[in-house]
């Protein structure tokens, strides 16, 4: 069942001179009494080796049958790498040279907040590109099992502020409100990885809620079984994601089926690879008032400052 036909025939041989020795008479000797007994032990082993050819070939079969699967779901994955990269990279680099021409070509005939508009839409197209080889990098790093978190003592009222900074111009129709729970220590978090799951998750519950909602952050700390994990939550009051998609918006390049145009499907992996890196978990559910809330926990060490721990 394990090995190829060689070792499969021999262990077949093997067995029936075996047999032979031990159960035929005379016992202990290769010597066989009766031409009764020489027909039953040729035919145990053409039957031996009959199941060991059939075996192999079934197993050859199999193999078959799986690198064409394999081969099919490559396909599929380049088509579907294809599809949104031609857009996803396009866009951005058609925006950048348009306006980048229009600015050398009119430079003495556009007005000064046409200029500012051109560069705007310049700096924008390039966040946007940065933002999608960011993710494809990340992607690679993760598949490759390059990704390793280096953790070290980290605030996460900065972590959180930090990343809100960030997303300033992303955010701008959407309101946030950030709360952290009492007397929070310090966790030993790879601090650049969760800066990316922030960016990654606020980015993606501002591009799939109408303008005007809120997105609400929390972080705390949950303590069970004398393990003390990081907890935080990004919930938004949206419109939710479908049931029967909840168990698949983590995997490489799957997107809503009646999500909008843009996107690679490739930010809520590299999310959950993140947090799989830290040993962590995230999960995905909706809140019965509308909208989706991501929770991740991730165990790790904690440092509490002025004996915070005991108040």
């Amino acid at each position: 069942m394990l090995f190829d036909i060689f070792p499969v025939l021999l262990s077949a041989l093997l067995s029936a001179l075996i047999w032979d020795f031990f159960f035929i008479p005379p016992h202990f000797t290769l010597h066989i009494g009766s031409t009764e007994d020489m027909i039953m032990l040729l035919m145990y082993f053409v039957i031996a080796s009959v199941n060991a050819v059939l075996t192999y070939k079934i197993r050859q079969i199999a193999k078959v049958a799986r690198d064409e699967e394999e081969k099919a779901n490559a396909v599929k994955l380049y088509n579907i790498l294809f599809n949104s990269l031609s857009h996803e990279l396009r866009t951005p680099i058609s925006t950048i040279i348009g306006a980048s021409d229009n600015l050398l070509n009119d430079k003495n005939k556009i007005s000064e907040s046409n200029k500012r508009e051109l560069i705007y839409e310049i700096s924008q197209a390039s966040l946007r590109l940065n933002k999608q080889v960011e993710n494809l990098l990340n992607m690679s790093r993760l598949e490759s099992g390059f990704i390793q978190s280096k953790k070290d003592w980290c605030d996460v009222h900065e972590l959180v502020h930090s990343v809100i900074n960030q997303l300033d111009d992303v955010l701008k129709n959407h309101k946030v409100k950030a709360t952290f729970s009492d007397n929070l220590p310090l966790f030993k978090l790879d601090f650049g990885l969760m800066q990316q799951v922030l960016n990654n998750l606020i980015s993606n519950a501002a591009a799939y809620t109408p303008n005007g909602s809120t997105i609400f952050i929390h972080a705390g700390i949950n303590k069970s079984s004398s393990i003390e994990r990081f907890s935080l939550s990004i919930e938004d009051n949206g419109k939710g994601f479908p049931e029967n998609e909840i168990q698949k918006v983590f995997e490489k390049f799957y997107r809503l089926k009646d999500s909008k145009t843009g996107g690679t499907g490739l930010g809520l992996s590299i999310v959950k690879g993140f947090i799989e890196a830290h040993q962590g978990t995230i999960t995905l559910s909706n809140v019965p008032t509308g909208g989706s809330r991501f929770t991740i926990k991730i165990p790790t060490e904690t440092s509490y400052l002025n004996s915070q721990k005991d108040e």
